[in-house]
């Protein structure tokens, strides 16, 4: 039997109530206090985890009176420094989710907090645990494609969901959409190669969605579509292709790694790893696909195929001293940085190196 371990969960809206459903299949999770200054939502975590859990409207009120062993930050992105402050001073083990933060010297400021912090500090990145996507990056790593030389990762999907006061729907409160939606693929970038981005060249903008929504008189400036090179300190090169207009694609997310042995695939939703070895060019492919397969519940639990319910199991052996941090806060700040990097690429239309960013 594992150990208990007493949760509270900050920001109860739609991906704190995707932490709430995972946390109640983690083998000795208790979530015993919710936290989020909007009833609507505090609404929903009630309606998921029972009404007799303890319901704050502040997060200095919950640092200082729950009884929590870990605490999941899911607040919107702008207040993440604000909320994790008290959460710091509360000596917890904390998972914030990504982006760490809306800029790069907040992100700094949680790296620096988080070197001295007694308890694990994890980012949240569930990206890297989808079973199929791990899967890839660990024959990747494993050598299956060579020497890596490319990596390219696509995502079609559909546009930002509404959010509580809408605010998602401007780049301040976001960092922008290569910031906000982005930095999973970043994050992914500088995990697969195992190197640092020397610099990011952006081609992007808000083309189809949003046009003509207003709110307070205001136009959302998200980017919809884009394009994304990185250059790595190790030679190898990374591309996203984004598009936020595309829920009609048959795979929302692939994966392409390709080395001077042969080219990896990973197809989302579909779970299947697609392995193509180089062969003579006028002899048949060897292609060889095979599917990988995800817990039901994990599936059950939220939308990013069963990702949060294996990060969540990752978190708590880290909490219980059993397993590492997987994703520091220094990997959050890094998909931060190229974020940053390629917000700035696509508003002024050039090349953008890591250097200037990180200054």
């Amino acid at each position: 039997m594992v150990a208990p371990i007493r949760y509270g969960v900050v920001g109860t809206g739609m991906m704190g109530v995707e932490h709430l459903h995972n946390l109640l299949i983690t083998p000795g999770a208790e979530v015993v206090a919710v936290v989020d200054p909007t009833p609507a939502s505090l609404g929903w975590a009630k309606a998921v985890v029972g009404e007799g859990v303890r319901a704050f409207d502040s997060v200095e009120r919950f640092a200082s009176e729950a009884q929590v062993d870990a605490v999941v930050v899911a607040s919107p992105n702008h207040t993440h420094r604000a909320v994790l402050e008290p959460l710091f001073d509360a000596g917890v083990a904390i998972l914030c989710e990504k982006p760490l933060a809306t800029g790069v010297a907040d992100a700094r400021w949680i790296v620096e907090r988080a070197a001295s912090h007694p308890r694990p500090f994890w980012t949240g990145m569930e990206y890297r645990y989808m079973p199929p996507a791990a899967e890839f990056i660990r024959e990747v790593h494993d050598g299956r494609v060579g020497r890596l030389r490319m990596l390219s990762i696509r995502e079609h999907r559909f546009p930002f969901l509404p959010k509580v006061n809408d605010w998602n729907r401007f780049s301040r409160n976001t960092g922008g959409t290569m910031v906000e939606k982005c930095c999973h693929f970043f994050d992914l970038m500088r995990l697969i190669t195992r190197a640092e981005p020397v610099r990011v060249y952006c081609s992007g903008a808000m083309d189809v969605n949003h046009l003509d929504e207003r709110y307070g008189g205001e136009r959302p400036d998200i980017i919809d579509n884009s394009f994304t090179t990185v250059d790595f300190d190790n030679g190898s090169r990374a591309m996203l292709d984004l598009c936020m207009f595309a829920e009609g694609a048959e795979h929302q997310e692939e994966m392409s790694a390709t080395g001077d042995k042969a080219r990896l695939d990973v197809l989302i939703p579909p779970g299947d790893l697609v392995f193509s070895p180089r062969v003579d060019w006028r002899g048949p492919k060897a292609v060889e696909r095979r599917h990988v397969a995800v817990d039901p519940a994990a599936m059950a639990a939220g939308s990013h195929h069963g990702a949060t319910f294996y990060q969540h199991q990752a978190f708590a052996a880290a909490i219980r001293g059993e397993g590492p941090v997987g994703v520091t806060a220094h990997d959050g700040l890094m998909a931060v940085a190229i974020g940053a990097a390629a917000e700035l690429s696509a508003r002024e239309k050039r090349v953008v190196d890591m250097a200037e960013v990180l200054a």
